[in-house]
């Protein structure tokens, strides 16, 4: 042995270069394994070592965190050390194939309804109404337009159109997408749009110069577009008009560029259509904008433009303009030390960081975190860098759970949201960034069901931790903020002792997005849970529902319960 040690001595020393390699090799190879070990669990939680959930939650009321967990044995084990590795959730049912395989046996238009998704039907999100024609010249659809000659599909295209809040939506020549808010064209024969999706060769995309257009059935309020404006709705016209809207302009030719275009010019957020009147201001008390009228109130056609509603003396058809509100925007550190110490708390991918944003364009002063990240402090979130006890913020975000952090604040909002919503947005920002999507090879690697398995029962405990250990928790669920946001943020100031300024909440109104919206250009095209995990994930919903109503507030909201 001592001898085969001296040659390899003498071996390496004649030739060090091939002996440096080697080292490096081993080292590379070393620091792969411990990579691959350190992701092959989620990090045990701090302060609250537990087990995860089970396949079936116990649907009973809060019986606290370890009776709970005792439950969880079936989705995921842990083991000695508090690491937990939950086995990966296997389909029974084989994944089905890009939007249906069926063949066409009633034309072009049954094809067009049959290949839509069943996630598409699920959620009724879009409707089929017919083939028309289309000009180079004059576009059937005047809004936003994409192409994709490789990977078109009618999911994507209806996707694109009503996440940027358009009525309609329209594919032609197999790979073209146009979106619209209204149809500017005669009806042409279903026989004429008779062209495959380039991404899914089931269903139909229109054809040379022909549209297969989509009615979007938007099940949320999102921002309607008309070019660079936000359509806001028809709304009754205010009392006291000449306040509530202090600008105006006669315009015999009204159209709706023409009194965006004017408003903005005025550096005004609003512009009213009245008819023949032109009028421009800020959502205020006297027009808060949130008592909308039935749309056909308003639908009376522009003189200079047929296809256009510009509204009549008592009902208002309402844009935002791309003039920024400032009345919202200035932020600033607390002049003093807070007094107390308020979390911000919120299972991963609960909404969050959007929640901190309203909080911050509300209160006028920077929310705080447990942690720091660059680039949200690079996003003009300054409270990133402070440490969560400066007293500095008006709040704190955090993500913690276990006795010792939550007891560590004086007060609390927890913000929960539907669990396969929020599964999904951490996964997406785990493998994509804040704004950015998780590659599809995640989503059918061993990388999904293990985060699931370890992820799941945490948002139970994390809800269930906050509300037996917590002080003074103000619960405030994700789709009721996104639903009422005026209320949902008046709660939620007024637990930061913050006066409520009803003209910066309406403010708030009309900057909410921020900088953290996902595009849906990438959402999935399945449904990427298996009968295992929705098995798992509602006896999860059923026990944190019970735990709510034993402390007489109100259950998760409907649509937890999926499908």
């Amino acid at each position: 042995m001592a001898k085969l040690l001296l040659k390899l001595q003498r071996y390496f020393r004649r030739k060090p270069v091939r002996f440096f390699t080697l080292l490096a090799l081993y080292l590379a190879a070393g620091s792969l394994v411990f990579l691959h070990s350190g992701f092959s669990g989620e990090p045990r939680v701090p302060g609250s070592p537990r087990s995860p959930a089970a396949a079936e939650g116990p649907g009973l009321p809060y019986l606290g965190v370890m009776q709970l967990s005792r439950g969880f044995r079936a989705a995921a084990t842990v083991p000695q050390g508090g690491r937990r590795r939950g086995p990966w959730f296997k389909s029974t049912s084989k994944e089905p194939s890009e939007r249906g395989k069926s063949r066409d046996n009633g034309g072009s238009r049954a094809r067009a309804l049959r290949g839509r998704s069943g996630r598409e039907k699920e959620e009724d999100r879009a409707r089929y109404i017919g083939c028309y024609e289309d000009n180079t010249r004059h576009r059937t659809l005047r809004g936003m337009s994409f192409f994709d000659y490789k990977k078109m599909t009618v999911f994507r295209c209806q996707d694109n159109c009503a996440e940027r809040g358009y009525l309609y939506a329209g594919l032609e020549f197999g790979a073209e997408c146009y979106c619209g808010h209204k149809i500017q064209a005669s009806n042409a024969s279903e026989s004429e749009c008779n062209m495959e999706c380039k991404g899914e060769r089931s269903n139909t995309c229109g054809g040379i110069n022909r549209l297969s257009v989509y009615r979007l059935e938007l099940a949320q309020e999102s921002a309607r577009r008309y070019g660079s404006a936000i359509f806001r709705g028809c709304f009754r016209r205010p009392e006291n008009i000449s306040i509530a809207l202090p600008a105006s302009q006669l315009m015999l030719n009204m159209s709706v560029d023409k009194c965006v275009d004017f408003c903005t010019e005025k550096e005004f957020p609003l512009a009213a259509l009245a008819g023949t009147t032109c009028r421009c201001g800020f959502p205020t008390a006297l027009f808060p904008l949130h008592e909308r009228e039935d749309e056909q109130l308003c639908a009376h056609k522009c003189a200079a433009e047929e296809f256009e509603s510009c509204g009549s003396h008592d009902f208002l058809l309402v844009y935002q303009t791309q003039v920024q509100d400032n009345r919202c925007m200035d932020r600033r550190f607390l002049p003093s030390r807070a007094k107390q110490l308020v979390a911000l708390a919120s299972f991963p991918g609960a909404g969050n960081t959007w929640a901190r944003h309203l909080i911050e364009l509300a209160t006028g002063f920077y929310t705080g975190s447990y942690y720091f990240d660059g680039s949200l402090y690079n996003k003009g979130f300054k409270g990133e860098r402070d440490h969560w006890r400066s007293g500095r913020t008006i709040c704190i975000k955090t993500h913690e759970s276990g006795q010792k952090e939550i007891e560590s604040f004086d007060a609390a909002i927890l913000l929960i949201r539907n669990p396969y919503k929020a599964l999904m947005a951490e996964f997406n920002r785990k493998y994509g960034g804040h704004i950015g999507f998780a590659a599809h090879a995640h989503w059918k690697g061993k990388e999904w069901p293990e985060f699931v398995a370890n992820y799941a029962p945490w948002w139970a405990t994390h809800t269930l931790d906050w509300l037996r250990y917590g002080k003074k928790v103000l619960v405030v669920h994700f789709e009721d903020l996104k639903r009422d946001l005026f209320v949902q943020l008046q709660r939620m100031v007024g637990l930061l002792g913050v006066p409520a300024c009803e003209d910066r909440l309406l403010c708030v109104e009309g900057q909410k997005d921020g900088n953290f919206k996902r595009s849906g250009l990438r959402k999935l095209e399945y449904d990427p849970y298996t009968a295992e995990m929705r098995k798992a994930i509602s006896g999860y919903i059923r026990t944190v529902d019970a735990a709510l109503k034993l402390r007489n507030l109100s259950g998760v909201p409907e649509d937890y319960y999926p499908r």
